[in-house]
């Protein structure tokens, strides 16, 4: 990867992008209430299970196929193709939370890709509302020319460190014991970016069955730091 590239893909997955992914826990929250997490190595084992059978069976390769599509064809002919896969992310989507989270975070990327034109208007992208930030990211990736592999690098590492961030705002964690996760985790997205890169259509999954359930619950907690 040049250095160029490098910055650009940095830049797409930095936690200073104003899209609001600070906010939201993702069923963590729920979990720390619940008891079912207590600790670092707990939290680890959250973070790490997140990673591998949700981000790598559903999320990452979502990301896999639109990114092929766009960088297949122009957007505007790839149109089809990317609002399937968006349906179908926003179809899986298992509360209210999780889908206002992906609708919110994809349209306030969709609108900083198009104003830093990433993303030209013109490619027809206004057709996909609501759009999922899965979508937003390959359509944000293709048109910073990233490769598949740093594309989906990228969203793994920056949605480890979200989790990372909330787990050591709700377990708590201190600042060392965050990154001794971030550090266990981060070795096991080659093996996520390959596995998202690798699966076909058919074999692509949403079920997660306990993060639907607390994620509901957590739409009536009592006390809540974050969104979802």
């Amino acid at each position: 990867m040049n250095p160029d590239e490098l910055c650009r893909a940095l830049h797409l997955a930095s936690p200073a992008l104003p899209i609001g992914s600070f906010s939201y826990s993702q069923g963590l929250e729920t979990a720390v209430d619940l008891g079912l997490i207590r600790n670092e190595e707990q939290a680890f084992t959250w973070i790490s299970d997140g990673l591998t059978e949700i981000i790598g069976c559903c999320d990452a390769p979502v990301i896999a196929f639109i990114h092929r599509a766009c960088r297949s064809h122009p957007p505007t002919d790839a149109l089809s193709e990317i609002a399937h896969w968006n349906s179908w992310f926003l179809a899986s989507r298992e509360s209210m939370e999780l889908r206002r989270e992906t609708e919110q975070m994809g349209w306030s990327l969709l609108q900083l890709a198009q104003a830093l034109n990433w993303i030209s208007p013109a490619a027809g992208t206004t057709e996909l509302e609501p759009v999922a930030f899965p979508t937003a990211f390959g359509l944000s990736a293709s048109g910073l020319a990233l490769t598949e592999t740093t594309t989906l690098t990228a969203f793994c590492f920056s949605w480890l460190e979200t989790q990372v961030a909330a787990a050591m705002k709700l377990v708590p964690l201190g600042q060392t014991a965050g990154h001794r996760i971030l550090n266990r985790c981060r070795t096991n997205v080659p093996m996520v970016v390959h596995a998202a890169a690798n699966t076909m259509p058919e074999d692509i999954s949403a079920w997660a069955p306990m993060l639907g359930i607390l994620s509901a619950r957590h739409e009536s907690q009592y006390s809540r730091l974050f969104r979802s």
